[in-house]
């Protein structure tokens, strides 16, 4: 973090100088700003900060007026920040840290966000990201009781959209007309049997030998279904074996498999113990299938309490804050 004062920073930005960010900077503008700059898009501003496009664009053109430059140039849809912008960020970035260590600060043992959070959520979301979020909103905000239910991404959206849930985490293939997504985590899916299959330990199999055995599938994993892109992959391959077990539930597909009903298409990250361990044996190819994302999901017409708000936001704040990091890391290995 910068050891400058930011007035100091922002004031170099502006030749009005101190006195006339002291007097008339609207703080409020700079938080629009850091959540544009953070999301890269102002359709996706609007969704964390529960605004309209309009108004996110409103924002920063007031902020834009009152610093007396321009802080990003536009590419059709897309833009990027120019250098004042780049800097008007990091300072931005700087405040909203110190804002909230006041919070920490002067927070007594009664946190004023208080409420209910329902939660829906597919089974099996490993992600540091998720995890380390729920540690840290309920560190910040011990009095918001979060309900989490396990539900087929299918339930997930259709709860949604009849607004009984305060979000989702899940799979949402084909966006919905209501609902906001932002991606949380990508999972590689790959072909996989158990230790009764006959292919079993067989190092020099190729795609073609697969393509007659008999499958266990997810229920979803059909044309419309959120995990198509699978069925889609099987018709281009030519694959012909039959669908002799189906389910919902990642634990009873990774069942199925083990118990050698046939092989299954499962994402690879969940299995690295079931693979140490010997019950598992992964199949070409050896770059996998395909790659299916689950999204933290919402409605946007949805009013939310001030829980469920706060709750929204810091999500999307950690989500955003890990691409970040991670773009950093990219930017440093190239």
């Amino acid at each position: 973090m910068s050891s400058k004062d930011p007035g100091e920073e922002l004031a170099q930005v502006h030749p009005g100088g101190r006195r006339f960010l002291n007097d008339r900077l609207d703080w409020n503008l700079l938080r629009t700003y850091l959540a544009i700059g953070q999301e890269g898009s102002i359709s996706r501003a609007a969704a964390r900060l529960f605004l309209t496009q309009s108004a996110i664009s409103q924002s920063l053109k007031r902020l834009e007026e009152q610093l007396g430059c321009a802080l990003i140039f536009r590419k059709g849809p897309r833009f990027d920040l120019t250098e004042a912008g780049e800097e008007v960020l990091r300072i931005a970035e700087d405040i909203y840290g110190n804002v909230s260590r006041i919070g920490s600060a002067i927070e007594g043992p009664q946190d004023d966000v208080v409420g209910k959070v329902r939660l829906l959520s597919i089974s099996r979301v490993q992600s540091t990201v998720y995890d380390d979020f729920l540690a840290n909103f309920h560190q910040n905000h011990p009095r918001v009781e979060l309900e989490v239910e396990i539900l087929r991404s299918s339930d997930i959206l259709s709860s949604l959209m009849q607004k009984t849930a305060t979000a989702g985490v899940g799979l949402c293939r084909i966006a919905q007309p209501k609902l906001e997504q932002r991606q949380l985590i990508r999972q590689r899916y790959a072909f996989f049997c158990g230790k009764r299959h006959r292919f079993f330990g067989m190092r020099d199999l190729d795609l073609a030998q697969l393509q007659g055995e008999n499958f266990v599938s997810f229920t979803s994993d059909q044309i419309g279904g959120n995990l198509s892109p699978l069925t889609v992959f099987r018709d281009q391959q030519g694959f012909t074996g039959r669908i002799v077990a189906s389910s919902s539930s990642f634990e009873e597909i990774r069942r199925l498999v083990i118990a050698g009903f046939g092989i299954g298409c499962l994402p690879e990250h969940l299995l690295d113990m079931d693979l140490y361990n010997g019950t598992l044996w992964r199949l070409p190819p050896r770059e996998g299938v395909t790659d299916v994302d689950i999204h933290l999901l919402w409605n946007r017409e949805q009013k939310m309490t001030h829980a469920e708000a706060v709750f929204l936001e810091s999500f999307q704040h950690a989500i955003a804050g890990a691409e970040q990091l991670e773009q950093k890391i990219e930017a440093a290995g190239h």
